[in-house]
């Protein structure tokens, strides 16, 4: 079913901090109606937590092996969530 909702905290490993990796992930997240936040972590990485249709999801987590120009995505880790956040905007935080 299309509209199956989903939940995940996506850690993003590689070259995605200085490149402009989390205002670009909530450029992609906000266009499909996804709700979250994205945030550096101290070891380098970039954490997002993703809600939304399980299709919207699915397609941002594509997504983020791409990333902006001047990221380089290694790896990423998804652990599948049963929390949702509250319906409003998806945002950068600390």
């Amino acid at each position: 079913m299309k509209d199956r909702k989903r939940a995940v905290r996506a850690r993003v490993h590689g070259k995605v901090q200085g490149v402009g990796y989390r205002i670009w992930t909530r450029g992609e997240a906000t266009g499909l109606g996804l709700m979250g936040w994205v945030r550096n972590e101290r070891d380098g990485s970039v954490t997002a937590w993703l809600t939304g249709t399980d299709a919207a999801v699915s397609t941002m987590i594509e997504l983020l092996w791409q990333g902006p120009p001047g990221a380089a995505v290694h790896q990423i880790d998804i652990e599948e969530l049963k929390s949702w956040i509250a319906p409003g905007d998806f945002r950068v935080v600390a």
